[in-house]
């Protein structure tokens, strides 16, 4: 990729096009010149979270059916099942966030953005592959162990203010980003070469990725 370019990702860990997208961000965060910034939007968390409903599920079910032919991602009975089937669970993408937040904060700084990924996958794949219910804190500590971020896993079962702030401010700055480009959902790409930002078509990230390298490159 010729120059630098900063792409901000607007993302929510519980949004199924998000997931979607994984693939396409993946690759672009390994891209060189590209300095990804990952960046929680609070879609579900907070006042946006609400309890389980057939509505929802019924909902939910038929767009990841969509984001599976377009982006090749699992969505299976378990999740269908153990995770819309759940009569007493739960919307809520706050736990979720604030684990990735947790995260940063832990990782040294050349690995932040490769940490969060792969924190954001795993989460991701407890829910739509494992049927886990990943709004739980007990599912996602257990996924940060996992994955070896032990102290990530600590901070985020005993949040400290200074977690909580850092949490906050992400969200803030996300939604922040969401009203000053006009974007009405997620996920969503702002790329900025530093002649000013502007978005990227999001469905960009369900084609080919060389495709989307190069749309990046021309923007």
């Amino acid at each position: 990729m010729a120059g630098a370019v900063s792409v901000t990702w607007l993302f929510d860990p519980l949004c199924g096009w998000c997931y979607g997208a994984a693939p396409a961000i993946h690759h672009l965060a390994g891209q060189a010149g590209a300095v990804l910034d990952p960046l929680p939007v609070g879609l579900f968390a907070g006042s946006g979270a609400f309890p389980m409903n057939d509505g929802f599920a019924r909902h939910a079910w038929s767009a990841d059916q969509r984001i599976a032919r377009l982006s090749g991602q699992p969505f299976t009975e378990a999740y269908r099942l153990k995770v819309l089937g759940a009569a007493a669970g739960r919307v809520d993408s706050g736990p979720a966030t604030l684990a990735l937040t947790a995260v940063r904060l832990a990782a040294p700084a050349d690995e932040v953005v490769t940490q969060e990924l792969a924190a954001l996958e795993a989460i991701q794949r407890a829910r739509y592959v494992d049927g886990l219910d990943n709004a739980d804190r007990g599912v996602i500590a257990g996924v940060l162990d996992g994955l070896g971020m032990a102290a990530a896993a600590a901070r985020f079962q005993a949040p400290d203010p200074a977690l909580l702030a850092a949490d906050r401010a992400r969200i803030a700055a996300g939604r922040e980003a969401m009203r000053r480009m006009g974007v009405h959902g997620v996920p969503a790409l702002i790329l900025d070469k530093g002649a000013g930002a502007r978005l990227l078509d999001a469905g960009q990230l369900f084609g080919p990725t060389d495709a989307l390298v190069a749309a990046i490159a021309a923007a």
